[in-house]
């Protein structure tokens, strides 16, 4: 007695997401003498059909879902959406019960591989320990309340009470302030610590406004201490992280402690100083009496006050690139194949100034459906895919219509801030050499020539006048990346 099974498994080129999908077909005989049994004529259909199907690219996001992108037997693109956040497999520091929206507000972008092991067992503990402190500063706020002159006796008891929590509730609602922008901003102070510096002190500028308008509505102490106490706290929020950065700037030997406790020691002196005067000024005759001329006076000390820090950060000289400092760099190299040094580039740099302002304008992290602006022609995605095969980003210029030139990106897993340097430099080169008479795929294959042929001495003459290429401060987006399986 003989049998035949025939079995029929697809056969995928990748660990995760195939690029081609193949039927491959298995025949099992109990016997060598049995006639062999063949695919039938439907299956070789399907065969020959899926053949002509091939996965071009899958596009991941951060929310765990995935958009893969096939190119059918007329060249047409077809996506498919997937949500893959249940399949793959997580490791306990990763918290994959925790959801994406909290996780990305209170632990670091790229959490766990971004910081050390220990990271999230010392936040543990430091939860509660600060919890725990901050009860003791209410118990001991009512305390003080007590000592200016709120009894505690059976007639102002509730008096006193209600005055301890509004006073509390206006530190509270400060606080509010410092865990938005720790939460929501938390990933660009590494990027450009002088200007988050700088816009810190104009927030808290305008919070000192509220208390300085509080003799004006004496009925609206709270709504107007609150406020100014929020404001002044999203300052704080933006000012120490940033002045971390600007310390650990500071440390070239490893000796950040040291340098935190002697920059305690400047800060203390200024502050005594700065009150002694303030005193000083305060028993000014006729000056606490005239509002006009307090307020005047405060205006002129905080005007002068931003002088100075904007004079205090521009003499920073970051030997790290980032993107302001990268443009700077890329745009000489393009145009005159020199560099700058540190000190030139620094003082070049405009701390004020916005991403989104600057020219040529370029638009990190798009989605190959923003890219290709509606269009579905699988043979342009592939060309695309070819041209860019050596990079970890693919790069295009915005074709739209009335449009200033704009490049837009979109960066492939394994992309990192050397990948991000070389799309800038790729971007000038572009727009130094525009021809609006070109076609777009001859430019930026042109463009990747004279990447190829100059990158790596761009790099050296980086190296060669003091910049610290080990430390390029670009931050590639990865709440969506590319897996190109074009060439599998």
């Amino acid at each position: 007695m003989s049998f035949a099974l025939h079995l029929s498994f697809p056969i995928f080129k990748s660990d995760s997401l195939p690029p081609k999908l193949t039927r491959v077909p298995f025949l099992c005989n109990s016997s060598s003498n049995s006639n062999q049994s063949y695919p039938s004529k439907q299956e070789s259909q399907d065969d020959s059909q899926s053949q002509h199907h091939q996965v071009l690219l899958v596009e991941r996001y951060m929310n765990g879902t995935a958009k893969r992108y096939i190119l059918d037997d007329e060249f047409q693109l077809t996506t498919f959406l997937e949500d893959e956040s249940k399949s793959n497999g997580f490791s306990s520091k990763e918290l994959p019960w925790l959801p994406d929206l909290v996780k990305d507000f209170v632990l670091p972008a790229g959490y766990p591989g971004s910081v050390s092991d220990d990271y999230l067992e010392y936040m543990l503990f430091q939860f509660p320990t600060n919890v725990t402190g901050w009860i003791c500063h209410t118990l001991v706020t009512s305390s003080l309340l007590k000592a200016v002159g709120l009894d505690y006796s059976s007639a102002t008891t509730a008096a006193a009470s209600a005055a301890a929590i509004r006073w509390v509730s206006k530190d509270g609602i400060g606080a509010v302030g410092r865990f938005f922008i720790g939460g929501r901003f938390g990933n660009l102070f590494d990027d450009d610590p002088k200007q988050w510096r700088m816009y810190a002190d104009f927030i808290g500028s305008a919070g000192s406004i509220f208390d300085l308008c509080t003799p004006l509505y004496p009925a609206y102490f709270l709504p107007l201490a609150s406020l100014g106490n929020l404001t002044k706290a999203v300052a704080r929020g933006l000012k120490d992280p940033s002045f971390r950065v600007i310390q650990s700037h500071f440390a070239v030997s490893g000796n950040l402690g040291d340098v935190a406790a002697k920059e305690e020691v400047w800060d203390v002196s200024a502050q005594l100083i700065g009150l002694g005067l303030g005193i000083l000024v305060l028993s000014t005759p006729g000056l606490v009496n005239s509002y006009p001329v307090l307020a005047s006076t405060w205006m002129t000390m905080r005007l002068l006050h931003l002088w100075l820090r904007y004079q205090s950060l521009s003499v920073l000289r970051f030997n790290t690139i980032n993107l302001k400092r990268a443009r700077i760099l890329v745009n000489m190299h393009v145009s005159s194949s020199t560099v700058l040094g540190c000190e030139e580039c620094n003082k070049m740099e405009n701390i004020l100034s916005w991403e989104i302002f600057s020219v040529p304008r370029i638009v990190f992290g798009v989605t190959l459906s923003d890219m290709l602006g509606g269009d579905t022609s699988g043979l342009k995605v592939k060309k695309l895919l070819e041209l860019y095969s050596k990079e970890k980003y693919i790069l295009v210029l915005n074709q739209q219509p009335f449009k200033d030139f704009e490049v837009l990106v979109s960066f492939k897993d394994g992309a990192t801030s050397l990948s991000m340097l070389r799309s800038v430099w790729q971007t000038y080169w572009l727009y130094k050499n525009q021809s609006g008479q070109e076609n777009m795929f001859d430019q930026l294959q042109e463009s990747l020539k004279e990447l190829d042929h100059q990158f790596d001495m761009f790099l050296q003459q980086l190296r060669d006048v003091g910049w610290d290429i080990d430390s390029i401060n670009l931050k590639v987006r990865k709440d969506v990346f590319i897996q190109d399986f074009s060439m599998y």
